[in-house]
Formats: C-alpha cells, structure tokens, sequence
C-alpha cells in the first residue's frame, strides 16, 4: 500500500515539473525570447490560460503528502521552512508579475512586472533544483524525526550540512537549464516568426548546456549517494531510465532542428519525467535519506495508517480523473499559436 502512495507523490510530482516547468521556463527566457514589450506580453500569453492551473499540481501533492506520509510532510516543512517560505514568496512574485503587469498601461510599470516574473522564475527553478538536490544527499535528520539546517555551511556534502552546497548548487543550475530548455520549447510551440526562432535559438544553444549538466550531475550523484545505484543492480529495469534521458535529449535536438516543436516539447516533457523517476527510483523506499542512514524516513516510517491509505485509494482514482479531464479540456481549448496583437 505505501509503495503504491510512494508512486503516486511521484506522478503528482512529475505532473507538476512538466506542468508548471513550462511557466517557470518561459519566465526564465521572457527577455531573450521577447525583446519589446509586445513580444513579452506574448510569451505571457502563452501561458496565461494554464499557468495557475498548473500550479495546483504543487498543492495537490503537497496535501498527497499529507494524507500519505505524514511524517515526511512534518519533518520536511520544519527543516525546510525558510526556503520554503521564500519559495512561497516567490510563487506571489511570479503571479503578481503575470497579473500586474497588463494593469496600467505604462512602459515603467510593464518593465518592472516583466522583471519580477522573470527573476522569480529563476530563482523559482534553483530553489527547487536545490531542494531535490538536498533530498538526494541527505539532511541532517536526529532520531526524532526532526532537522535543521543553516543556508550554507562550508558548502561541503558531508559533516555540518547547509541547505546551500556545491552539490545541491549543481542540482539548482540543472534544473536552472532543463527548464529554461522546456519552456523555450514550449514558446516555440505557442508562437510564430521571429519569437519562433528565437525561442528556437534558446533550445539549441541551451541543449548542449544540458547535456553537459546533465552528465555532471549523473556523476555528482553517484560521487554523493553511490547507494542510489542500489535499486537499478537489483532489479535492471530501472536502466531503462538513462537511456530514456539519452534518448529524449536527441529526440529534443533532432525534432527542434526539424522545426516539429510539438515533439521536441514532448520529448523535454520525457527527459523532466526520466530525470525525476530516476532519482525517485534510486531513493526507494526512502523518502528523505538522513547523513544518518539509521534515522531515514522511508515509506515504512513516515506513512498514514493503513485504513486511511485504503480509503484514499478509493477516491484518489476518481480525483485524478476529473482533474486529468479538466487539463485536457484546457489544454485542448487553448491549443494553437497566439496572437500578436491579442491584448487579453
């Protein structure tokens, strides 16, 4: 039963990177693919009818998290409340610059907005690279299921911990690339012309970027947690996730190269979901390793009783239904390119 509720965080999860991945992504290029503030609202169009839907991917899981591992949920908001918090700030931010920037019509105030979306989304995408990087590695976890830790240390993966690391660093700067890659992509597929190829450019240029972080990264972890292979030598299958992350990324340059943006947005969509999987698949059953394995939370330790979980069963399917329905509504009302000239 807890394997089952560890595998549906991680879908929720997913769904949320792909989702809002795309947003943050088109806030990370806003000025390079938008150079006047015509083409900028254009890129916020793009996503203006679905970004606050995909945000409550967040929330969903969050809650998920709640129901099915209330343990982690607890321990992981305390030790992580500042980022938290100022991960909450930034969301405000981004949904402020969206919102606030087509209110007066005003080269000044358009600029400012225009800012705020774009640095909260980058810094939107290094904090939750950031994060994942500090569930791979670790936390400081005591017996009681509880922790602490200072922004930064002596930037060291191992002793007194930091939330701030070299190796959680890298993990902001490849979540930095992937999205931005992502939401290149996405813009490609949603307009035309010079924005096109502009957001084109992006994809190409950032694609060997993320190739090379990619790779440092898949080194970093094994260097960090080398226990993470565990799962992929007991049981092969999991191999299957690499050669995916190798396949979409050649199916992302092979299909942005052709001009097929629908595709190359699938295939980055592919690469998120195998990066993610892949370091959810090496963790299991932990849910947030500790520098101490002994003090681990795992899907054993940190879950709900068991009849909840049962009961939750039973209507989680019909919840997933209903919002997977919705969001293939949306998406498919607001398919096509957009329009220059469209002041809405």
């Amino acid at each position: 039963m807890e394997t089952i509720w560890f595998m549906i965080v991680a879908f929720m999860l997913v769904c949320y990177v792909i989702l809002d991945g795309f947003d943050i992504g088109a806030g990370i290029i806003h000025f390079f693919v938008g150079r006047d503030e015509r083409e900028r609202a254009a890129v916020i169009r793009s996503i203006g009818p679905v970004w606050d839907g995909n945000e409550v991917w967040l929330l969903a899981t969050g809650g998920t998290l709640y129901f099915a591992f209330p343990q982690l949920y607890a321990a992981g908001f305390s030790g992580f409340y500042l980022p938290l918090i100022m991960v909450l700030w930034l969301l405000i931010l981004r949904a402020a610059g969206i919102e606030l920037r087509h209110q007066l019509d005003n080269p000044l105030w358009t600029s400012f907005w225009d800012f705020i979306f774009s640095m909260a989304s980058i810094l939107l995408a290094i904090f939750f690279g950031a994060a994942l990087g500090n569930v791979i590695r670790g936390v400081p976890l005591d017996a009681t299921g509880y922790f602490f830790e200072p922004l930064f240390t002596d930037w060291s993966t191992t002793g007194s911990t930091g939330i701030l690391d070299w190796f959680t660093v890298l993990s902001g700067v490849v979540a930095f690339v992937a999205l931005a890659v992502h939401g290149a992509n996405y813009v490609a597929l949603k307009t035309e012309n010079e924005m096109n190829e502009r957001a084109r450019r992006v994809v190409s240029l950032g694609w060997y970027v993320l190739v090379l972080v990619t790779i440092c990264s898949l080194v970093a972890v094994m260097y960090v947690r080398p226990e993470i292979l565990d799962n992929y030598y007991a049981l092969p299958i999991g191999w299957l996730i690499p050669l995916l992350v190798a396949a979409s990324l050649g199916a992302m340059k092979y299909f942005s190269g052709k001009g097929n943006d629908k595709f190359a947005f699938l295939a980055s969509s592919v690469y998120l979901a195998m990066m993610l999987g892949g370091a959810v698949y090496g963790l299991y059953p932990n849910v947030l390793p500790a520098i101490d394995p002994q003090h681990s939370l795992t899907i054993m330790n940190s879950k709900a009783g068991n009849y909840g979980l049962t009961v939750g069963l039973i209507w989680w399917p019909i919840g997933i239904i209903i919002a997977l329905g919705y969001f293939t509504f949306l998406f498919r009302t607001f398919k096509g390119k957009v329009a220059m000239d469209d002041t809405h």
